[in-house]
């Protein structure tokens, strides 16, 4: 007896992502008339016969038969199930050409379409152990092998027996008969393979829930594609992020968690704790005290374009990659924007609340075309600039006010200061970001600088505009209108009051915080941030992180690739390499960049490493975190 490990692997679900008998449905019924039924019929069989609520036996008769498939047919099946081999399988090629001598193949499904499939990924034809289709002269499919012990129920157990096979019997599968193998006592462990569907009968009898090859080669350590099964890996996404970020998460494989609102320091403190990754909208705040309990966070997704909510100083300390949205929702806040500017200078929001209450009138008083009017914009960046662009478009004189030099779009004019745009423009918006000085950039002095009957938008963060000092304008007369779409203090939820002191004032647009609340920016969103998290995950890629140095590489193939990050200090790279040297160690492509706090350093290696190397790399004066990718 030995304590080699022998994996027996299940092929319908499991190796595939499918059940191959409906995809053979689907093309061998494809102009029945009653193809819809049948197709039902074959997979609600199916499902009875993996549920164990129908004998084996009775759901493969009735599938062949409502088949009516022949011998071409199966070669177009195969063409099929070459695209759909199960994500994780691919992902381990490698590991199974490796240990080929110790993977069977023992499955209910026929060696006609399986073979053909699974040796691609080296598994001996001898190893595969499967029914056999039955054919007439003309080539269709008209019974199966009945002497086949896998046709028969409690097939798979039987086949094992038949093998005799030494050392400990691993079953990977995701039905009931590859539970039966482990009922009749001949195999170690089941694991429920529940990558492309998991049935609770099955999972409720298994030794190991796996979601994936990689999970049973981890608990096995085993050599796999990647260090960590990503199921392991559980991602926690508040603030409704969209539907389809949330489903690029998973289709990756990780463990999401869902919560519809944000949740407060304590809550997110609690939280935390056992999080790999983040995702956050704008109300969310990652504070210092909620990163000292963040000590499995590898990233944070911000899914939208500030992170002033974010410590990205903390986060840098505990080496954790944060991403944004920099551009994906930039038109619709601009598009807003104009809507708004057009809306004030006509008076439209008063007018439209006095209709409602029955009031009629119908004055061109305090009227204005925007076309001739001065735009002033305080913030040049990518809200700025394309609002420049539209409103110029549009017959206004764009002026605009950044701190940093930035390059004047068609006819904008740079302004030397925030004094001089204030006192210039008819209307003046901001589009700044969250950082901390510019709490109250809009004071009331500054504010009293504004043109008399002027118009203010406030489309960037809530804390940049003095909101008392904005309210005593309105009233005064001073500025005719605002739209504010940012407040200093808003509620976590649609359930919580909204409370502002500019409630009631006249020709003031209220909105809550939607600004790039549309749903093709939502969907941007949604699909740019989950992008940038999984690249960093699986390559170690940061560009586009708002707090790491910027490294873009490609997927590595056939090495090692390492990843430490440490305090930016002279000399980590040399103990790096020096490490690397004494253990003989070949470096394949080694990536170094830093900014002012922090250093990063990729390096890829040809040979396997020790956890003794592991050790050493994390021990290394400075090291804020080693990770292990592949």
């Amino acid at each position: 007896m030995t304590d080699k490990k022998k994996f027996i692997i299940d092929f319908d679900s499991t190796f595939t992502q499918v059940e191959a008998l409906d995809i053979l449905g689907e093309i061998s019924l494809k102009n029945d008339p009653e193809r819809d039924r049948k197709l039902q019929a074959i997979k609600d069989i199916t499902d009875q016969g993996m549920e164990g609520s129908l004998t084996f036996r009775e759901s493969l008769e009735k599938r062949v038969e409502l088949l009516g498939a022949n011998k071409a047919q199966i070669t177009d099946l195969i063409d099929a199930l070459k695209h759909k081999v199960s994500k994780s399988f691919q992902q381990n090629r490698e590991f199974l050409l490796e240990n080929a001598e110790d993977i069977f193949i023992i499955s209910n499904g026929f060696k006609d379409f399986i073979t053909p499939i699974v040796s691609d990924y080296g598994v001996k034809e001898e190893n595969v152990f499967a029914n056999e289709f039955v054919y007439d002269e003309e080539g269709n499919i008209v019974d199966f092998n009945r002497e086949n012990l896998l046709s028969k129920n409690n097939g798979k157990a039987e086949t094992i027996k038949s093998l005799n096979l030494d050392g400990n019997i691993y079953v990977i599968g995701d039905g009931y008969t590859d539970y039966e193998i482990k009922a009749s006592g001949l195999a170690n462990k089941f694991y429920a393979f529940t990558e492309n569907v998991s049935r609770p009968k099955v999972t409720a009898n298994a030794d190991h829930i796996a979601p994936s090859l990689d999970e049973i080669l981890y608990v096995n350590k085993m050599n796999k594609k990647f260090s960590y099964p990503k199921s392991r890996i559980n991602v926690l996404l508040l603030e409704n992020v969209h539907p389809i970020g949330v489903d690029l998460m998973k289709q990756e494989g990780y463990n999401v968690e869902v919560v519809s609102s944000a949740l407060s320091e304590e809550e997110l403190a609690e939280k935390i704790k056992k999080v790999s990754i983040l995702g956050i909208r704008s109300k969310t705040q990652v504070t210092a005290k909620v990163l000292e309990n963040a000590n499995r966070l590898i990233a944070i997704g911000a899914f939208c374009i500030g992170t002033n909510q974010i410590d990205l100083i903390k986060c840098q300390e505990k080496g954790i990659a944060v991403f944004n949205a920099p551009f994906s929702n930039t038109r619709s806040v601009v598009e807003l924007a104009i809507a708004e500017i057009i809306f004030l200078m006509r008076n439209m929001f008063d007018k439209s609340v006095s209709m409602h209450k029955g009031i009629w009138d119908k004055s061109a008083s305090g009227s204005y075309e925007i076309r001739g009017k001065k735009l002033g914009i305080i913030g040049y960046g990518n809200i700025g600039a394309q609002l420049s662009v539209l409103a110029e478009n549009m017959g206004m004189d764009v002026y605009y006010f950044d701190v940093i030099e930035k390059l004047a779009l068609g006819n904008a004019t740079k302004l030397e200061s925030l004094d001089e745009l204030l006192s210039t423009c008819d209307v003046v918006t901001l589009h700044v970001d969250g950082r901390p000085e510019n709490e109250n950039m809009l004071d009331k002095k500054k504010i009293g600088l504004m043109k008399k009957g002027g118009i203010l938008i406030n489309l960037s963060r809530g804390h940049v505009v003095d909101v008392a000092a904005l309210k005593e304008a309105l009233e005064s007369k001073h500025l005719s209108g605002a739209a504010v779409d940012v407040f200093p203090h808003e509620p976590k939820n649609n359930s919580e009051p909204f409370e502002s002191e500019l409630i009631g004032m006249p020709n003031t647009i209220l909105s809550p915080h939607i600004g790039g609340s549309t749903s093709e920016a939502q969907v941007n969103i949604a699909r740019f941030v989950p992008g940038k998290i999984m690249d960093y995950i699986n390559t170690g890629n940061t560009y586009n992180s708002v707090n790491f140095p910027n490294i873009q590489l490609p997927f590595l193939q056939n090495a090692h690739r390492l990843i430490h990050i440490h305090q930016n200090e002279p000399g980590v790279l040399a103990k790096i390499n020096q490490i690397l040297a004494g253990y003989k160690i070949n470096i394949v492509g080694q990536y170094l960049k830093t900014n002012e706090k922090i250093g990063y350093v990729i390096t890829d290696i040809d040979k396997a490493y020790s956890p003794e190397l592991i050790d050493e790399m994390k021990n290394i004066a400075g090291t804020i975190r080693f990770r292990v990718l592949y």
